[in-house]
């Protein structure tokens, strides 16, 4: 009877034993899955943030890269990732080509930053047919009679204009020139819109992080950054006239305005663009920012995505618009939902 206690009583710590670190087993697979995306520059702020708060809740890690978005869909088309992101969307036919998905993160906007000695930020104006002038290089200083026009009382300095763009393929760069495609037939017939362009004028940054940099260190320069890369810096802004004509100032507002001109639901593949739309304090250089998957990729892979994106969407709005980033309504997200369960199964 003894024996038979002590060998019930081994057994039971056995038991114990194996339990242990079976649900040890567990908790280290669990907090040792990686995600890994890149792309867009425009929403690396984002991710950064749902990511450290997901990790610290779930144990799971999601690695970012903002190498751009052209790279973010070369990424995503070759396999090597488990999301990119874009800020252009692509086309519904395209993504059907390729064997991919989109869906909407959250509405934003950028702007043009300057390094410009004696002018506070958010005191110049600009209007989209004169910045287009800017970076088509026929308006080459500060004191331009085109800018001292829209701008009676500030002293523009007698200071070259240096263009800073973007090096890489960049959405961030497709937003700013669809929007000047849209005011200026000259910008539109010579250089066009798309994530890489050939650029008049002008030095290139990698990123938003680049131009900001580039802007920061040449005087006299101007560049078009995501609005939460001007806030992150405490970079020099301009306020820009819209198409209604009212002169305003970049502001989650304003993106969210421009979203409203747009319906995310009923647009196949959720296909959009935010640029110039109407509306009194409409910011006209609106934009998005699209996550891409593969149907190609792992079941298991793309159900840990849309987990971290639906964690993100239900849980990291207040995050989102610290930094100036629109959430996207809860209408959105569940035509989102019932796009993953048809497209993906999940």
């Amino acid at each position: 009877m003894k024996l038979n206690r002590r060998l019930f009583a081994k057994a039971a710590v056995a038991v114990a034993v194996s339990g242990a670190v079976a649900a040890s087993l567990m908790t280290t697979a669990f907090a040792g899955v990686n995600l890994t995306g890149a792309g867009s520059t425009w929403v690396y702020p984002l991710v950064v943030k749902w990511s450290t708060a997901y990790e610290k809740q779930t144990g799971i890690q999601v690695n970012y890269q903002g190498i751009g978005s052209g790279g973010g869909i070369a990424q995503i088309k070759a396999g090597t990732v488990a999301f990119g992101a874009s800020d252009m969307p692509l086309k519904p036919e395209d993504l059907e080509k390729a064997g991919l998905i989109q869906f909407p993160t959250a509405v934003a906007g950028e702007d043009l930053v300057m390094n410009l000695p004696g002018v506070k930020p958010g005191e110049l104006i600009l209007s989209g047919p004169v910045v287009a002038d800017i970076f088509l290089g026929k308006i080459k200083k500060w004191n331009d009679p085109a800018l001292e026009k829209l701008n009676p009382g500030v002293k523009l300095p007698d200071m070259a204009i240096t263009v800073v763009h973007r090096s890489d393929g960049s959405g961030t760069t497709f937003t700013f020139a669809d929007y000047l495609s849209k005011v200026s037939p000259e910008w539109k017939e010579k250089v066009g819109a798309n994530t890489s362009l050939n650029w008049p004028v002008g030095v290139g940054g990698k990123g938003n992080e680049g131009v900001a940099a580039y802007v920061q260190r040449i005087p006299g320069s101007i560049g078009y950054v995501e609005y939460a890369y001007i806030l992150e810096n405490k970079m020099n802004y301009a306020r820009m006239i819209n198409r209604d004509g009212k002169v305003v100032s970049p502001s989650l507002k304003g993106f969210q305005d421009a979203a409203a001109h747009v319906d995310f639901n009923k647009a196949q593949d959720f296909y959009v663009i935010l640029t110039d739309h109407t509306g009194p304090d409409t910011w006209p250089i609106s934009g998005c920012t699209w996550q891409i998957l593969s149907k190609k990729a792992p079941k298991a892979t793309n159900e840990e995505v849309t987990k971290f994106f639906l964690w993100g969407f239900e849980n990291g709005q207040k995050m989102a618009e610290s930094i100036a980033f629109g959430p996207l309504p809860p209408t959105t997200v569940n035509t989102i939902k019932a796009y993953w369960k048809k497209n993906l199964g999940i």
